[in-house]
């Protein structure tokens, strides 16, 4: 298939300085990009912040000679381990993946030299007023998530088991109800809900596994600069898991910054499906069982990242993505909705929330 034409890309917003909240890190960078800025046509003068992610990892910019740019990962080695991103950057690129190329890297200093994708995300060319302009975009996510699904191998990645599944399952009681909400998780509440976590991680154990990305969202996608690269640049991968082959489906199509109605969702999510089974991918056969286990995969991730975003803003100050947290909690009444199982976490949701129960099925822009 022949890649579509790339949106033009939005004016570059204003260079952000970079801020060293620690001026001996400062100084041991100024030292690391001075050594190796000269095997790569570095400009330091030219450094500038290029983004942050919920993590302790930042992203700076610099210029570099004779042409383009290149992008420094500033990852402090107590907070982060940048192994598992070298790790997972080598498997990607094997499976023929847009990933950027580790050009250097201070494991003891946590940083780290790579290949720039470019500046324009995918969620920044979605137009999210037609669902319909946006489908070429989405089927080259589609392209990149079949490679990298095609390239599993057993006993490469962590397991995505059921200890972790209840680990990520747990921020959703621990952060957004009782910290956020000040709801004590206690008693007949906590047997509720171990109860529904059970069930949540029984269903989602069913399900045959490949490699999984783990956040596979427009905003983790990259629109290349080149528009002859029919790839769209994979990012923020560093978390990959062997896991249910359905959840990073349900992360782009139930997305943390973005919704779609219920009619676009199914027709990539069938389109996705039919070339999972084309592919020899172990997606059932029938796909109304697929879509079922879509539904309770997304369900698992919906919890796990409402109880994040409380965690964000509660523990790290960052409060722009509490302000998602409705969008997760509507993916999840519909879910509980659609389900007589889950039924008491619907009726817990709308006690917490203030919300009625809803009385059809939708994924409604919220």
């Amino acid at each position: 298939m022949s890649a579509p034409a790339n949106p033009p890309a939005p004016p570059a917003p204003p260079a952000r300085p970079v801020a060293w909240a620690d001026p001996q890190r400062q100084a041991a960078f100024a030292r690391w990009l001075d050594l190796i800025g000269g095997r790569h046509g570095v400009l330091p003068a030219t450094l500038r912040a290029a983004s942050a992610d919920a993590s302790f990892r930042r992203y700076l910019r610099v210029d570099a000679a004779p042409a383009g740019s290149l992008i420094v990962m500033d990852a402090p080695p107590q907070q982060e381990d940048c192994r598992p991103f070298v790790a997972v950057a080598r498997l990607m690129a094997q499976a023929g993946l847009n990933v950027p190329r580790v050009l250097e890297w201070d494991e003891a200093l946590g940083f780290m030299l790579l290949d720039d994708l470019g500046t324009q995300t995918m969620i920044e060319a979605v137009d999210p007023a037609d669902a319909a302009l946006n489908q070429p975009l989405y089927l080259r996510a589609l392209d990149a998530l079949l490679a990298w699904q095609a390239a599993s191998r057993p006993g490469v990645l962590p397991a995505y088991d059921r200890a972790l599944l209840a680990r990520e399952l747990a921020l959703f009681p621990d952060w957004y109800l009782e910290r956020h909400k000040g709801v004590k998780v206690e008693g007949r509440l906590r047997e509720t809900l171990d109860g529904l976590f059970n069930l949540i991680i029984d269903h989602n154990l069913a399900t045959p596994t490949v490699y999984v990305h783990r956040d596979f969202m427009p905003r983790n996608l990259m629109i290349p600069a080149d528009p002859a690269e029919p790839r769209l640049g994979v990012l923020d991968f560093q978390d990959a898991v062997q896991g249910p082959i359905t959840y990073d489906i349900a992360s782009l199509m139930r997305d943390a910054f973005l919704s779609w109605d219920e009619e676009f969702v199914l027709d990539i999510t069938v389109r996705y499906w039919q070339r999972a089974l084309k592919a020899g991918l172990p997606v059932d056969r029938d796909f109304g069982e697929f879509y079922r286990g879509v539904e309770w995969m997304g369900l698992q991730r919906h919890l796990k990242v409402a109880g994040i975003f409380a965690r964000l803003t509660l523990r790290d100050g960052k409060p722009r993505y509490l302000a998602d947290a409705p969008r997760f909690i509507g993916y999840i009444r519909a879910t509980a909705a659609r389900y007589r199982e889950l039924t008491p976490l619907l009726r817990l949701i709308d006690d917490v929330e203030g919300t009625q129960a809803v009385t059809g099925y939708a994924f409604g822009r919220v």
